[in-house]
């Protein structure tokens, strides 16, 4: 190989595919949709053209749903060599989304213009650093930018998706931004408006959740001497959900984001990505993240919970409110968790019942409790002289499997204790 250059004439902003451009051509049939760019110049009087692929994370990428694999000098169909599909699926999952990269060669004034760094600083308890070059070195330091060498930097995922100014600004994470919608009523028949955030989510968090807690509908509380203006929603077991939405979310989906939905009776929260836990575990389960990274700097910058006691927080505010117990779904591309405005206790139909009963369980043994015909009387508001009502509750949500007495021999039914299924 002599390595000398000798050019080319291909000219790909040029080239057309029926009657569409190559680039637009490409970007539409590839799945997950990854970030190439075409650069072109010339050296030493010869045209040059260079083709950057942003690397793929988490999944091949597919050609019209086809992923395709060089063997020697021929291209053949991934599934054809399981072999090969087995050494590609082990390099990927070392790869991580945060990791990657949202800008290339940036200049130092591109990265400070396009990230709030002011922000991170704020959040991190920093004092901002007297120079330009301090702020570049903490960045770097975060993993927010990487070094090129001299003025050039690559900004990362982890870097924009948390602290960008605008992440239309990155064409990868444009479609990764908050969309919060407002309904006219309990259906997506009529929508009363929509908000997205396009800053970065450490960036907008703050604001974002004071936003959604604005559009919630409220009561006014008449106390003895006060009145005093009751949500309808916890403001904490709304924070947390966002919270684990933006984190969780498996960001190699593509065409999808985040999403809060608020209707007249609910919030629905939904993310990208089934769980990776059962969703009937959420509550004393260590917390698994495909996002390690973002979900570590996130604890650290307190914006969510740092042990994976979100979730146990939001069970224990629904309990304080009496309100319906919260449902945690998942489908085989999305996690959704609702919550629902109050109720009266003869309008539950059994299934919120047991939901209600199963999580009050949990929550129960995570604070070192045990459930009882009377814990279950205090979550439900039932009065001591209809104790009957809450031991029917109980019993339909052992015959669920869903609970199970802490003592199987025991013939007390009155001071008789329940666990959850899996202890």
């Amino acid at each position: 190989m002599t390595r000398r250059v000798v050019g080319t004439t291909a000219n790909p902003r040029q080239k057309k595919i029926g009657n569409e451009e190559l680039e637009n051509w490409l970007a539409h049939l590839l799945s997950p949709r990854v970030d190439f760019r075409f650069y072109e110049w010339e050296h030493q009087g010869l045209r040059m053209v260079l083709l950057q692929v942003q690397p793929a994370v988490g999944s091949p990428v597919a050609l019209k749903g086809t992923e395709w694999i060089r063997v020697g000098s021929i291209k053949k169909k991934l599934k054809d060599h399981p072999g090969k599909e087995k050494e590609l699926w082990q390099a990927l999952s070392r790869l991580s989304f945060e990791k990657g990269i949202a800008a290339p060669d940036a200049t130092g004034d591109e990265v400070l213009s396009w990230l709030d760094y002011p922000k991170y600083f704020e959040l991190a308890g920093l004092n901002l650093p007297a120079n330009r070059a301090g702020i570049l070195e903490r960045l770097a330091t975060e993993r927010f930018i990487v070094p090129k060498g001299g003025e050039h930097f690559d900004i990362t995922n982890l870097g924009g998706i948390l602290f960008a100014k605008s992440l239309n600004q990155f064409d990868g994470l444009a479609r990764k931004a908050l969309r919060v919608i407002q309904y006219k009523a309990n259906d997506r028949l009529a929508t009363i408006k929509e908000h997205v955030e396009t800053k970065g989510y450490a960036a907008s968090f703050e604001a974002v959740v004071d936003y959604i807690n604005d559009q919630l509908p409220s009561s006014e509380e008449i106390g003895r001497a006060l009145r005093r203006e009751v949500w309808l929603f916890p403001k904490i077991a709304v924070r947390e959900l966002v919270a684990n939405a933006l984190i969780h979310q498996d960001f190699a989906m593509t065409g999808t984001g985040p999403m809060v939905e608020i209707f007249t009776d609910r919030i629905e929260i939904t993310n990208p990505g089934s769980p990776l836990i059962d969703p009937l575990r959420f509550i004393d389960e260590p917390p698994q993240s495909r996002n390690e990274a973002l979900a570590a700097l996130m604890r650290r910058l307190n914006i969510c919970e740092e042990r994976g006691t979100g979730i146990d927080k939001v069970i224990a505010e629904i309990e304080l409110y009496q309100l319906p117990a919260p449902d945690f779904q998942a489908t085989p591309k999305h996690t959704r968790a609702f919550l629902f405005a109050p109720r009266k206790f003869a309008q539950m139909n059994s299934e919120a019942r047991m939901r209600a009963c199963y999580q009050h369980a949990c929550l129960c043994w995570v604070m070192n409790k045990a459930m009882t015909n009377a814990t279950v009387r205090e979550r439900f508001g039932i009065e001591a002289k209809n104790a009957a009502v809450a031991s029917r509750i109980i019993a339909q949500t052992v015959e669920a499997a869903l609970v199970k007495p802490a003592d199987p021999g025991s013939k007390s039914k009155k001071h008789a204790q329940y666990v959850p299924f899996w202890l």
